[in-house]
């Protein structure tokens, strides 16, 4: 999936990508998440009618995290657009879907009351994203500035067949504190023409080189075939669902 940008990076966090496949023209939106603690990669991505939450493997694990951090509904899809970020500022951009035909408006609007995650060292940007059915998409960024306030972005841009917009939650080294990521969204190209085949594809890009920690938790891969009509199509991945024990080993 790599055109100019790549997911394949040691420590990306949480990740969104927003585009539209090639043969179909299906738009379709990725979320994705890597996990270094144990309380984050007790976790696994499920749908709920519209929306795709993530939720606990482990009640006991996931509790030595913040859980108001660790567990938020991903996803949401309706007729008005998709509704995307990496926590509970998910509900906000769902609940403004239908505000403006401009997805950096709804964003700027959702957004304003919220700030980047408060898990010091860290501190986590906020990465967010929304569809509207008109193949117009927006994805946000706030992240702490170095006077300790809210630096707030926002790219808006239309889909193209074949291609998509990625952006991370941190720059890709497994460093302490980790480096938060820098720039405008990265262009990617759309290789898949399922869901299925799109997360299988980041899943993919995600694992560690040889020898290295498998930080991947899940991905979750959605496509607007008809928003209008609410026709979406859903392929989830968790990492949890597919270790098994062969010869000894987990792979």
């Amino acid at each position: 999936m790599d055109k100019k940008a790549t997911v394949k990076k040691e420590y990306p966090g949480r990740l969104l990508i927003i585009g539209q496949e090639k043969s179909t023209e299906n738009v379709l939106v990725v979320y994705a998440i890597t996990g270094r603690s144990d309380s984050s990669q007790a976790r696994k991505m499920e749908r709920e009618n519209d929306a795709i939450w993530v939720k606990p493997t482990d009640k006991d694990l996931l509790k030595k995290g913040n859980l108001d951090l660790l567990i938020y509904p991903s996803v949401f899809f309706l007729s008005k657009g998709i509704a995307v970020s990496n926590g509970k500022q998910t509900v906000d951009i769902m609940a403004c879907l239908s505000q403006s035909e401009s997805p950096a408006e709804i964003l700027a609007f959702a957004l304003k009351n919220w700030d980047y995650e408060p898990d010091e060292p860290n501190f986590t940007p906020r990465i967010s994203g929304c569809l509207l059915s008109n193949k117009r998409a927006a994805l946000s960024l706030i992240k702490k500035a170095p006077d300790g306030s809210s630096q707030r972005n926002i790219y808006e841009f239309s889909v193209v067949p074949g291609e998509g917009r990625l952006i991370m939650t941190y720059e890709g080294e497994n460093i302490d504190p980790l480096p938060s990521f820098v720039g405008e969204p990265q262009e990617m190209e759309i290789l898949g023409s399922t869901p299925q085949e799109v997360a299988e594809k980041v899943y993919e890009l995600l694992a560690p080189k040889q020898g290295g920690q498998d930080f991947r938790v899940a991905v979750a891969c959605v496509f607007g075939i008809d928003m209008v009509s609410q026709n979406f199509d859903t392929y989830i991945i968790n990492k949890s669902e597919r270790m098994e024990v062969s010869n000894g080993k987990i792979r």
